[in-house]
C-alpha cells in the first residue's frame, strides 16, 4: 500500500495529460462529424418541364436514401443544386445569373466554401463551359440519366475538391424502382418514359435526354396504386414524348391492332418499334386504377394520337378531356424544315377529329416565332391555325439556335432579332384571344374542379382546375357555410373569365362518378331525354 501511496501522485499528472489529450481528441472528432454532416446538406432549385420536377424527386430520393439531408435555405447547405433547362438560350443564361448568385452568397467563416452542382440537360450540353469557361463556374455536372451516381460524385468532390462529371446517356435507365421524394399535394407526377427518337431539326433534347425507353407498364401501375391509396387525386404521366410510350419488357405482340399505332397524314423519321404495350395500354390500365383519379398526361406529339386513344378519352371519365397539340407552325413548308412529320391539313384534320370524339376537348399548344428560313406568310399562317382552332391555352417563343440540332448544321438563323421578337408577341396576342374566347364558351356551364390550393391573391379563395386544364379561382365556402379544403372535388358553376383564368361558384363536394352521372341526369332532366356521353362510361 506504501509503495502505491508513492506511485499515485506521480501518475496524477499523466492521467491530466491523458484526459487533456482525449479529450481535444474527441473535440477533433465531434468536429468532423458535425463537418460531415453539414456536407451531407443539400439545397436543390428546378427549373424548365415538368419532367425536370418530377427528376427533382427522384434526385431527393436517391441523395435521401445515401443519408443526404434536404434544406430550403441555402445559407444551411453545403452542396448547391440546380436542376436544369437547355432548350432555349433564356433558360439557361437564368442559370448563369443563379450560380453568380450561390458564389456570392455569404457563408459563415467555418463553413466549407458551397459546392455547386448543376444537374440535367444543360450539364449535358454545356459540361466544359459549366466547369471551366466563364467568369463563374459549377464544381461538378451531373446528367439526367447519371443521378444514381450523385451522392459518390459529391462526397468525392468534396473530398478531393476537384471538378467532376458524370454525363453518359443510357438506352434503359428509366429510374422504375426510385419512390420519388413527393411535396404532400392532390397532384403527383409519374415519370412513364424518357428520351425523344423524333430528331425535330430545332430540338436539342435527343441530345441532352438520350433515346426512347419506357418503364414496364407494371412498375406504373403499382405506383400509381399506391398514390391512389395515398389519397392522391391527379396523376400527370410524364415523358419526353408520352404518347410514343413503348414497353418492350414483356414478349407482347401488339402488331394485330386494328389501328395505325400513328394518326393519318403523319410520320416518323424513325423506324417504329414493334411488340409489347403501346401508349393506349398504359392509358387504359392507368385510368382503370382508380375511377376517382385524374388522369392526365405530357408532353405528346400529335403523330401518336390515333383513332383508339382518341375514342379512349372521350370514353374514361377520369383521363382529363385536354389535349397538348404542339403545332410549332401553321406553314407547311416550315414544318417540313423543323421534321414535324405532318403538313398544316393533316394537323388540322387532327384537331377536327379530336374534337369530333371528345366533348368539349380543351386543346393547347407550343409556338415557335421566326424559325430559320420563316417568311411573314409563313407566320401569318401560324396565326391563322391559332384562330382556326381556338386553343383553350398555348406557348409560344422565339427560336434560339441549339448546337448539335439539325437547324444548327443544315439551316440558317436568318430571321433578324427586331422580327423574332414582334412575331412573338403577335403569337403571344393570338393566343391570348383564342383563350379569351374558349373560356368565355365556359360561362353559365357546370363544371368538375380539383381544389388544388390557396388562391396566390386572397386568402378566402381557392384554385383549381377545371377537367380542361384551365385555372380557376372560388371561394372556400359551399352555399351552406361549409368549408372546400385542397384536395377537394366540387362541382362548379363559371360565372366569368380572362384570358388565362375562370371564376365560377362552387356548389357542392363531388367525385368524378357522381358528377358525371349526376351531370348527365340534369341534362336528361333539362332535355326530356337522356342521351349519356361516352364519357359516362365508367373505368373499371
Amino acid at each position: 500500500m506504501a509503495a502505491l501511496h508513492l506511485i499515485l501522485p506521480m501518475l496524477k499528472p499523466l492521467s491530466r495529460c491523458v484526459i487533456t489529450k482525449t479529450f481535444r481528441s474527441f473535440c477533433n472528432f465531434t468536429q468532423r462529424v458535425n463537418s460531415d454532416a453539414c456536407k451531407r446538406t443539400f439545397y436543390m432549385e428546378t427549373y424548365g418541364c415538368q419532367m425536370n420536377f418530377s427528376d427533382s424527386e427522384i434526385v431527393h430520393s436517391i441523395l435521401k436514401s445515401a443519408g443526404f439531408k434536404k434544406v430550403n435555405d441555402l445559407s444551411e447547405a453545403d452542396t448547391a443544386l440546380l436542376l436544369t433547362c437547355a432548350i432555349r438560350e433564356g433558360a439557361e443564361e437564368k442559370i448563369w445569373r443563379r450560380m453568380r448568385h450561390f458564389r456570392s452568397s455569404s457563408r459563415s467563416k467555418h463553413r466549407s466554401p458551397l459546392c455547386i452542382g448543376i444537374l440535367g440537360c444543360m450539364a449535358e450540353r454545356l459540361k466544359e463551359n459549366l466547369l471551366q469557361g466563364y467568369e463563374v463556374t459549377a464544381d461538378f455536372v451531373c446528367g439526367p440519366d447519371a443521378y444514381r451516381g450523385l451522392p459518390k460524385l459529391i462526397e468525392d468532390i468534396q473530398a478531393k475538391g476537384l471538378k467532376g462529371a458524370s454525363l453518359a446517356l443510357s438506352l434503359e435507365e428509366t429510374y422504375a424502382d426510385i419512390k420519388p421524394v413527393r411535396q404532400f399535394g392532390p397532384s403527383a407526377f409519374i415519370s412513364v418514359m424518357r428520351g425523344c427518337d423524333n430528331m425535330c431539326s430545332y430540338c436539342i433534347v435527343p441530345f441532352v435526354r438520350g433515346r426512347e425507353r419506357s418503364r414496364p407498364l407494371k412498375s406504373v401501375i403499382e405506383e400509381l396504386y399506391q398514390l391512389s391509396f395515398e389519397g392522391v387525386k391527379e396523376v400527370i404521366l410524364l415523358g419526353q414524348n408520352v404518347n410514343s410510350y413503348r414497353d418492350l419488357s414483356e414478349d407482347i405482340d401488339s402488331t394485330g391492332c386494328t389501328t395505325d399505332t400513328l394518326a393519318p397524314g403523319f410520320k416518323t423519321v424513325y423506324k417504329q418499334k414493334v411488340g409489347g404495350y403501346r401508349f393506349i395500354s398504359l392509358l387504359d390500365a392507368a385510368s382503370s386504377v382508380d375511377s376517382n383519379m385524374r388522369i392526365r398526361f405530357t408532353s405528346p406529339h400529335p403523330k401518336d394520337f390515333n383513332l383508339e386513344v382518341l375514342q379512349l378519352i372521350a370514353e374514361r371519365p377520369n383521363v382529363c378531356s385536354q389535349l397538348h397539340l404542339p403545332a410549332q407552325s401553321g406553314s407547311s413548308p416550315v414544318l417540313e424544315r423543323m421534321q414535324r412529320g405532318y403538313t398544316r391539313e393533316a394537323y388540322l384534320e387532327l384537331v377536327n377529329r379530336a374534337k369530333s370524339i371528345i366533348p368539349n376537348v380543351a386543346i393547347s399548344s407550343d409556338f415557335i416565332a421566326g424559325f430559320c428560313g420563316e417568311t411573314e406568310d409563313d407566320h401569318n399562317q401560324t396565326l391563322s391555325l391559332i384562330d382556326r382552332v381556338s386553343y383553350a391555352y398555348g406557348f409560344c417563343f422565339p427560336f434560339s439556335l441549339r448546337g448539335k440540332t439539325r437547324a444548327f448544321y443544315r439551316l440558317e438563323d436568318d430571321v433578324p432579332a427586331e422580327i423574332k421578337a414582334r412575331r412573338h408577341n403577335e403569337l403571344k396576342s393570338a393566343l391570348r384571344s383564342a383563350a379569351l374566347r374558349f373560356n368565355n364558351s365556359l360561362i353559365g356551364s357546370t363544371e368538375l374542379v380539383l381544389v388544388e390550393s390557396i388562391s396566390k391573391r386572397s386568402n378566402a379563395e381557392l384554385a383549381g382546375r377545371v377537367d380542361g386544364g384551365v385555372k380557376v379561382i372560388f371561394p372556400k365556402h359551399l352555399p351552406d357555410s361549409s368549408e372546400i379544403h385542397i384536395g377537394d372535388y366540387v362541382a362548379l358553376k363559371i360565372d366569368s373569365c380572362t384570358s388565362q383564368t375562370l371564376r365560377g361558384t362552387p356548389l357542392r363536394k363531388t367525385n368524378i362518378v357522381d358528377f358525371y352521372k349526376d351531370h348527365y341526369a340534369r341534362r336528361h332532366d333539362a332535355r326530356g331525354s337522356y342521351s349519356p356521353s361516352h364519357r359516362f362510361n365508367t373505368a373499371k
